[in-house]
């Protein structure tokens, strides 16, 4: 690299984040058709949103027009569907703007984030872009918090943040609400991440911002909703922290397309409830069809998939024959997970193919 380009040393040197792609960009990789393929590695909504979102951006006015700044809308129907007041409540373009809004907040050069692996991976990956460190405390063999480990950690490194997610993303597991609030009890900042929230039987933790001065809980339109490609987010934080926020987050950071699409589905949330209803029964019918198979153990989840270690033969295997039959299932190269594939649930045609194609696996 030129030395005229003179760009971040730490960036240069960093490993790239490897995401998810489309169904077109699946499809021309492995030969086939994008109608033919299920998608089942990002833990999208198969239904898609709600078909009155379709008829609103069928029809969306004023294009040309910068959005609501401050979603102000939005967040009154936030407030309605969360019980929290809409002073409280900050979007954002998916939970991943509010999380490196927050990072801008707290983080300065050198401070400490503690993070909880395996996990969702953009706490780690962002905090070193806002020129923090990222402290990794280990999940247990069963992915739950090492509460005790968390502890010493925040104290020892004088932590400014700790970042959770619950469900968890990839194990699917929620976290104890005594163990958020012996957390609470530390000289840092907790962020709960509830992206998958709605397909629990566990109650969020939204209501506790009131009353606690260091917690912040974030929530996303993606999942439930089906509005992961619209990008909608949002986050609930203690009033102290609002005017910090307002100042350093982007004007019009929701576009007029995903600010519709979320209004109208959270005015037809029993609509897109009844079908997070529809996944976890499918996703329970996963988890008891998987312990059947002799080469997949699955781990109890709360969440719309399942993390399943895979036994007697390479999990990126199993993830490549399942893509050759039109099947995308997750498979991560990290720590913990070698040997784990994550699979989301579908509508019950979907799952019904998945399984059909997992037992012909098991039959050779």
């Amino acid at each position: 690299m030129s030395h005229k380009l003179r760009i971040r040393r730490d960036i240069a040197a960093m490993s790239a984040y490897t995401p998810t792609t489309s169904l077109d960009v699946f499809a021309e990789r492995l030969g086939l058709a994008a109608e033919k393929l299920i998608k089942l590695d990002a833990n999208e909504n198969p239904f898609g949103p709600s078909p009155q979102v379709i008829d609103a951006l069928a029809n969306l006015p004023n294009m040309h027009v910068y959005p609501d700044p401050e979603s102000g809308r939005l967040r009154e129907l936030l407030a309605d569907y969360t019980g929290v007041p809409a002073k409280r409540i900050l979007c954002g373009a998916g939970a991943d703007e509010l999380i490196e809004l927050i990072l801008q907040l707290f983080i300065e050069p050198g401070d400490v984030v503690i993070n909880t692996p395996p996990t969702f991976a953009m706490y780690g990956f962002d905090t070193p872009l806002y020129h923090g460190s990222v402290i990794d405390v280990y999940r247990g063999l069963d992915f739950s918090l090492d509460v005790a480990a968390i502890e010493a950690a925040v104290q020892e490194h004088r932590a400014k943040l700790v970042f959770l997610c619950s469900p968890n993303n990839p194990s699917g597991d929620v976290i104890d609400p005594n163990d958020i609030r012996r957390l609470l009890a530390l000289p840092a900042t907790v962020v709960v991440d509830e992206a998958y929230i709605e397909f629990a039987e566990a109650e969020s933790i939204i209501s506790w911002v009131a009353a606690r001065d260091n917690l912040i809980v974030l929530r996303t339109m993606s999942k439930w909703a089906g509005l992961a490609g619209l990008r909608v987010g949002y986050g609930v934080f203690p009033d102290a922290l609002m005017p910090q926020l307002w100042k350093i987050k982007q004007p019009y950071n929701i576009n007029v397309a995903a600010d519709l699409a979320a209004q109208v589905s959270l005015q037809d949330s029993a609509y897109l409830l009844e079908r997070v209803r529809q996944l976890v029964v499918q996703r329970k019918r996963l988890e008891t069809a998987f312990a059947e198979l002799p080469y997949l153990s699955p781990y109890p989840s709360q969440a719309n998939f399942l993390l399943n270690r895979v036994i007697g033969m390479s999990a990126a295997d199993l993830r490549d024959r399942l893509a050759r039959a039109g099947i995308i299932v997750r498979y991560y190269e990290k720590p913990r997970l070698f040997d784990h594939i994550r699979i989301s649930a579908g509508k019950k045609e979907q799952v019904d193919r998945l399984l059909e194609a997992l037992w012909s696996i098991a039959w050779g």
